[in-house]
């Protein structure tokens, strides 16, 4: 393939090879879809910094499709001797719930890879991971994870500051 150039590749003896590389496309466009609303913006322990719940649950309501930026989702993923960066991460969520009593809404976010933060963005070995996300409302996020080397499912759950956006 004349317009691939890979630059490096790990662990490929083993089940979760990866590589870096630049492919030389002829004409490369972005497709944006810019119609995303922010609706609610809140702290890791649930306290609302900007918008509200309720626009959140109208959506939701109303068929709307909904995203959910999760605060330092990949921090923990840095090399020995590298730091945390500060990043977001975007994901579509699937299925949403709404709980009327509590005022608590969660949502199951589609299945998501986990790289290094890097600028820019890089591969390594050990630098990665896949993925689900439960999110709710209040900040408590709690993950499923998948080692790519052994295929091996761990849980773990946290606090995250959270932007939830509709269209």
């Amino acid at each position: 393939m004349p317009k691939y150039h890979q630059q490096d590749g790990w662990d490929s003896e083993t089940n979760a090879p990866s590589s870096n590389f630049i492919y030389d496309f002829d004409v490369f466009k972005y497709w944006v879809r810019d119609d995303w609303r922010e609706v609610l913006s809140h702290t890791n322990d649930g306290e609302v910094v900007s918008r509200s719940l309720a626009a959140l649950v109208d959506a939701f309501s109303e068929g709307a499709e909904v995203k959910v930026a999760i605060r330092g989702l990949c921090n923990g993923l840095a090399r020995e001797g590298e730091s945390d960066t500060n990043h977001e991460a975007f994901i579509q969520v699937g299925s949403s719930y709404y709980y009327t009593e509590s005022r608590l809404y969660v949502g199951a976010t589609h299945p998501f890879v986990r790289v290094t933060p890097a600028i820019p963005l890089r591969y390594g070995s050990g630098g990665w991971d896949f993925g689900w996300a439960m999110c709710r409302t209040d900040g408590f996020v709690a993950l499923r994870l998948a080692d790519p080397y052994s295929l091996k499912m761990r849980e773990s759950d946290g606090r995250y500051a959270l932007r939830w956006f509709v269209r």
